[in-house]
């Protein structure tokens, strides 16, 4: 696969910067066809007192550091007090950048979009020891256990803070649809009740509908499937060091194969209020599967 059918250049080089209605009806529709964005001349500035963040000690039994902004909570991070409130406040920082650049650059989705976490991933991924199922290096798309998203799409920003200059690495796969048609066959669907059940034993955050239980079943299926890991159609793609990208993660199969020091930022977007909404995972899965998935 030819990694420019893919990756979808946008001149943008700054993170309040104005964009031309060309440029934002262009990402737009990259966005929906599943192409990762990249911004090649957007850094994200480290002060020079939160350089000391850039280490792999700073995280406490995970891979990242997790700042939840809507209560303004720290976790997975060895750092306390005054440390602490530092690396809050860049996390902090780096997510309004985030949503004013979403803001101008993605018109349709304004005061549409529901911020996740923020996150600094200071480890580097590549040889991390962990199960086949959290190993981020085999291709993917991303569905999450424990919070269903009953359709929502997952919208996902990343810069390499990289201080050494490193890039981060991906292999990107073929379309979702092309995907999902290869592991339809083999998607079982949930027994009955279990929804309830999950929800009832704090498993699950909210009901699990049908698209979810789904979702979760092609991710893991993706990720197991070692032939398809090898075989399947995917191209490789290097996202170097003071750059930025962003994707519908639930949409474009991804594998991040190397790389240290990135940050990251989570959105929710309704389907419906998508430009193209028959474009969302929820929509293809429907079609392929001939019937609702967030009833």
């Amino acid at each position: 696969m030819n990694e420019t059918s893919i990756i979808h250049l946008v001149p943008v080089k700054s993170w309040d910067g104005n964009c031309l209605e060309l440029i934002q009806q262009e990402a737009e529709r990259a966005l929906e066809e599943g192409q990762v964005l990249f911004f090649p001349n957007l850094r994200f500035e480290i002060r020079p007192r939160e350089k000391q963040f850039l280490n792999p000690e700073i995280v406490s039994g995970a891979k990242n550091v997790v700042f939840n902004t809507a209560i303004g909570k720290l976790s997975g991070c060895k750092r306390m007090g005054a440390e602490a409130e530092q690396l809050a406040t860049m996390l902090r920082r780096f997510a309004e950048s985030a949503r004013e650049l979403l803001e101008n650059l993605l018109p349709a989705y304004r005061n549409k979009l529901v911020p996740g976490r923020t996150s600094l991933r200071p480890v580097e991924i590549a040889g991390r020891v962990t199960s086949w199922r959290k190993d981020d290096t085999r291709l993917h798309v991303d569905s999450f256990p424990s919070t269903p998203l009953q359709g929502r799409r997952i919208l996902r920003l990343f810069s390499n803070v990289n201080p050494d200059g490193k890039p981060r690495s991906w292999r990107l796969g073929e379309t979702f649809e092309d995907a999902a048609k290869h592991f339809v066959s083999a998607l079982r669907p949930p027994f009955p009740g279990s929804a309830a059940v999950l929800q009832l034993l704090r498993i699950t955050r909210a009901r699990r509908t049908a698209y979810d239980h789904y979702m979760l079943q092609l991710h893991d299926r993706m990720k197991a499937d070692l032939d398809y890991q090898r075989s399947s159609r995917q191209s490789h793609f290097d996202f170097p060091a003071g750059t930025t990208w962003i994707a519908f993660t639930d949409q474009a199969p991804h594998a991040a194969t190397s790389g240290q020091h990135q940050l990251e930022q989570t959105f929710y977007l309704q389907v419906e209020d998508m430009v193209d909404p028959e474009r969302s995972p929820l929509r293809t899965l429907e079609k392929l599967m001939g019937s609702k998935l967030t009833n």
